[in-house]
């Protein structure tokens, strides 16, 4: 019985391996400058822990073991009236210490070198970057539930589908149509949010060919976990082939393309679009996409330059965004216990009451001083606000 449950142990204790072997490390094993110094940063940053956490468990049962109750006659020496070790307290004190100095070190170094709106200094550990070398550029817009990227220098778009060619640097323009997301090549480089109305950035380099996946790694609703792309590695000849395939095979994304688009879905097939209209990245950048709209920039100009006057208030329903999908039905979270519908307007039994809350009131005054020192919208406009923006010619007193 003995033999059988020491193999059958054995065998327990290489399930873990079995399970490991067919792991993904593509964090570990990295195709990109950037995720490969991102990887060093992490084993370093583990092996000065373990220089710690490592002797500290081995002390551990080593006393448990030299100092217990059957070894107190041998050589475990006990001296009850022991009470302090200056030489121990050095030891104790002073590795801790310089660990966090050189993890300290490490992360005020790091932190600067891969801050993800520094231009690229090199391609790889052995090859620097020239100078003259001009930058892919890709304009990334997190969707629901799907990802829209743009090659302004090609004017062509895509969705769930973008390629780059070897060893040439890449520059994201990343932001977002509705809620947070964040935009991940493991293969590539580290997360970056993408956010709605506002615009980050991640430089980054691919170094082998392949294909890479890509992913949202924050939740977003129902089709999250599905929210995935595919990234190409390609040579310069095959990039350049990627892109005539875009070109032959692609449809034309306007405005009314992108609002049709931008409508919550899950699963979306790989979309190629040929043409794609002037400015609409930064329209989608500035949540004015939809005829009617202000755009961000427009109002940060009217703050900046000190608000519009008391007929300003009429522009509100032209900086609301959120309602864009507020008369389709969408799925519910959850399947209410009562057995109604989602969002049904039959009340619940035992609920006295269903009117729907009253909206607050949005008519709060504003300090304009707090503005200060934002700066100017991309858009280059100059001189005093408009008195009223909108094309109501009605006025208030």
């Amino acid at each position: 019985m003995s033999i059988k449950f020491k193999s059958a142990a054995g065998l327990l204790a290489l399930l873990p391996l079995l399970a490991l072997s067919g792991c993904n490390m593509v964090v570990m094993s990295p195709s990109g400058d950037i995720a490969a110094q991102q990887r060093d940063l992490i084993v370093v940053s583990t092996v000065l822990m373990l220089l710690i956490i490592v002797p500290v468990i081995c002390l551990t049962f080593f006393f448990a073991w030299r100092y217990r109750n059957s070894n107190a006659n041998t050589d475990a020496k006990y001296d009850p009236e022991w009470h302090h070790s200056t030489g121990l307290e050095v030891v104790i004190w002073s590795a801790p210490l310089a660990i966090i100095i050189a993890l300290g070190a490490i992360t005020w170094i790091s932190t600067h070198k891969l801050d993800p709106y520094r231009p690229l200094e090199r391609i790889d550990a052995e090859r620097a970057l020239p100078a003259e070398t001009k930058p892919l550029v890709v304009e990334v817009v997190a969707l629901d539930w799907k990802w829209l990227f743009f090659y302004p220098d090609y004017g062509i778009a895509t969705v769930n589908e973008m390629a780059a060619p070897v060893d040439m640097p890449i520059q994201f323009k990343i932001t977002a149509s509705s809620v947070m997301n964040s935009f991940y090549v493991p293969a590539l480089a580290g997360m970056i949010y993408a956010m709605p109305g506002m615009q980050t950035q991640l430089h980054a380099v691919i170094n082998k060919e392949g294909d890479f996946e890509g992913l949202s790694a924050n939740y977003s609703g129902d089709g999250f976990s599905h929210m995935r792309f595919r990234f190409h590695g390609l040579q310069q000849g095959g990039f350049d082939e990627w892109v005539a395939r875009v070109k032959q095979n692609g449809t034309a994304l306007n405005r009314d393309a992108y609002l049709k688009l931008e409508k919550p879905s899950i699963k979306d097939p790989v979309r190629y679009f040929a043409t794609v209209d002037d400015g609409l990245f930064q329209d989608i950048l500035n949540m004015c996409v939809r005829p009617g709209q202000m755009c961000m920039s427009e109002m940060m100009h009217v703050d900046m330059m000190g608000g519009a006057g008391v007929e300003s208030h009429e522009n509100r329903q032209k900086l609301e965004y959120d309602n864009r999908h507020a008369g389709e039905e969408a799925p519910g979270a959850t399947h209410p216990a009562t057995g109604n519908a989602p969002r049904s307007e039959v009340p619940a039994e035992g609920v006295e009451g269903s009117g729907t809350p009253a909206a607050p009131d949005m008519n709060h005054n504003m300090n304009h001083d707090m503005h200060q020192g934002h700066s100017m919208p991309e858009d280059g406009q100059d001189g005093p606000a408009p008195a009223q923006l909108n094309t109501n010619d009605s006025t208030q007193p």
